[in-house]
């Protein structure tokens, strides 16, 4: 039975992540922090949008908008936060070349149904586990206070959005079925982001 609420389990028993970040990203991170602030700024309002391209592509799936337009709107405030904070730096929005991360993740959701929303579920799943993970880091390392500050508030929030996806792929397929396709996943996830991309991103 599907509610407006949504009890999100957490995926304590699933290692979602099969590498941790490496200590050559976050000294990148670190040393760009502007345009690493600016592409997570992007990274937020690609999270809505794919938020809402869900709620679109499955219109009539129970308990789903209910759930999935809350989590848009508290992107899109997270992009407004990380926009004022770029602003006050005396810069903008900028389009920035793309890592080729999220492209070569999506690659891997298989383009049959049911199997397309379930990958579809756990590779935003994953997304938002690996933007927790290196916000976490920065939020400990940066020297920054400001950046320190910024990603310390917004952890609970990426927790809860990774663990939303879960509790939406468990709700509609088997346990077993989701932990399986999930390892694949996350194998790839890994062997993506095993090579520093030159440009320094959140997922880079």
């Amino acid at each position: 039975m599907h509610t407006s609420k949504i009890k999100v389990i957490e995926p304590k028993k699933i290692k979602w992540l099969v590498e941790k970040t490496s200590n050559e990203w976050l000294q990148q991170a670190i040393a760009n922090p502007l345009e690493v602030l600016i592409d997570h700024a992007h990274c937020e309002r690609k999270a809505a949008g794919a938020a809402v391209q869900l709620m679109f592509r499955y219109l009539c799936e129970p308990g789903l908008a209910e759930v999935l337009s809350p989590l848009a709107r508290e992107e899109l405030e997270h992009f407004e936060l990380v926009m004022k904070l770029i602003i006050s730096r005396g810069r903008y929005l900028e389009a920035l070349p793309a890592p080729p991360y999220g492209a070569l993740l999506t690659k891997k959701i298989r383009k049959e149904e049911p199997f397309r929303m379930l990958d579809s579920f756990l590779v935003s799943g994953l997304i938002e586990a690996r933007s927790h993970e290196r916000m976490s880091l920065l939020a400990k390392e940066s020297p920054d206070i400001d950046l320190r500050n910024l990603f310390g508030s917004l952890l609970a929030s990426e927790a809860r959005h990774f663990g939303i996806y879960w509790t939406l792929a468990l709700e509609r397929f088997n346990r077993e079925e989701v932990c399986s396709r999930l390892n694949v996943l996350a194998k790839a996830e890994s062997e993506i982001l095993s090579k520093l991309h030159p440009q320094p991103r959140m997922h880079s």
